[in-house]
């Protein structure tokens, strides 16, 4: 007998089970809309609804509100048992975490960070939560050493904190956390990550890439054009990558990238906004414009603020701190977090062109490309490219010449 609340074998088979299923495992992770439109039946959105919700009590796929768009992944089918360790020095804390994560893992909860360290080295886990205040070590020590080991390196670690994410952000992703959760933490969040860093299947999950990519940023884009004048589109960018990671490093530049790309997740929770990633310097970023405004200035304020941890990190002393000084000496390229409005005439007079270029009459494109989109946000100048490989990503500087293959 079911228990009360759940359905029964009969009711999770509906007859488009089967066919929802094998979408989003072809596609191995698609928005919501895009399935109807890739299903041969129609469905109505009650039982498109359903259907997913089955699929996901049934640990077949999963969502996650990703850059405003409800994304569903597809996940490897049972047993996949991955060892999870949990450092957290509550007790009561540690044990939510664990209740949070939820069955079919191997937890090994610990409270102490010297006693986890050496736990590390001998269990190997998949995946590590780690809280920053600890006894002995704390949790910054412990994955700056976890992802420095080439052994444990591999190791997902999740940083979750109750202390200001202003800095600790930034230093957790330089020393390689995967992510960064402020407490007081959302045990759905939790679950969700955990589910998508261990069992998604496919190329590894990770937050910056896995932001809509140019498919569903050209189909908001096309939605925008269509809304009224008080709902906004435009980059955030990062102004001088391109200069600093030449100056310091495409892995100091990447750590900046995937600094803004968590920093917008935690803006737009339980906001109407859309946030995408241009494989550039910029973020395409959309939605009513008092939204969009309140967005662009708390991701610029806190931009602001961590520029003075970027500039210690590399390797100005506290008493040498004065950014605008320094920024004026030409010694570090002037960083910036600067927001541009698309205005829709542009965008449309931009689109005409491209369309004349593909020799199509005016209407809806499809996809774009992204040096497309760059052209229609009016930011051809952008001069850093993100690409992706089994190793991860990688950050060029430059263009390349699409007729010798050269970089400009």
């Amino acid at each position: 007998m079911a228990n009360i609340g759940e359905e029964t074998n009969s009711d999770k088979k509906s007859s488009h089970y089967d066919e929802v299923l094998n979408v989003i495992n072809t596609n191995q992770q698609i928005a919501y809309h895009d399935i109807k439109d890739a299903l041969e039946k129609e469905i109505s959105d009650s039982e498109l609804d359903k259907t997913l919700k089955n699929l996901e009590n049934d640990k077949k796929i999963i969502s996650r509100s990703s850059g405003g768009i409800m994304t569903y992944y597809s996940l490897y089918d049972e047993p996949r048992i991955s060892k999870i360790m949990i450092v957290e020095d509550d007790k009561n804390i540690n044990k939510l975490m664990s209740i949070s994560i939820g069955k079919g893992y191997d937890i090994t909860q610990v409270y102490d960070g010297g006693e986890a360290l050496g736990l590390i080295k001998k269990i190997h886990p998949n995946l590590i939560i780690l809280d920053l205040m600890l006894p002995v070590i704390d949790g910054m020590q412990i994955c700056e050493r976890v992802k420095s080991d080439p052994e444990l390196s591999s190791a997902i670690v999740i940083l979750v904190s109750a202390m200001d994410p202003t800095s600790n952000r930034f230093k957790g992703i330089k020393n390689g956390a995967d992510y960064y959760i402020k407490k007081p933490f959302d045990p759905l969040e939790l679950r969700t990550l955990v589910t998508l860093f261990l069992k998604k299947k496919g190329k590894r999950f990770d937050p910056l890439i896995d932001l809509p990519d140019e498919e569903r940023i050209s189909a908001e884009l096309e939605r925008s054009l269509k809304q009224g004048e008080k709902y906004k589109i435009g980059t955030l960018s990062i102004e001088n990558l391109g200069p600093y990671a030449n100056r310091f490093g495409e892995h100091s530049a990447i750590i900046l990238l995937r600094l803004i790309s968590q920093l917008l997740q935690d803006l737009i929770k339980n906001k109407d906004l859309f946030v995408g990633f241009l494989n550039s310097d910029s973020f395409v970023i959309a939605g009513m414009e008092d939204d969009v405004n309140k967005a662009v200035e708390a991701a610029q304020k806190e931009f602001n603020a961590v520029l003075t941890f970027v500039v210690q990190d590399i390797g100005y002393r506290q008493i040498d701190l004065n950014l605008d000084n320094i920024f004026e000496s030409n010694e570090i390229p002037k960083l910036a977090l600067t927001y541009r409005e698309a205005p829709k005439e542009l965008i449309k007079e931009r689109r005409e062109k491209i369309l004349i270029g593909k020799d199509q009459k005016s209407g809806d494109l499809g996809s774009y490309t992204y040096d497309e989109l760059q052209k229609l946000f009016g930011r051809e100048d952008l001069d850093v490219i993100i690409t992706r490989d089994a190793n991860g990503i990688k950050l060029r500087v430059g263009k390349v010449n699409n007729d010798k293959g050269e970089e400009k």
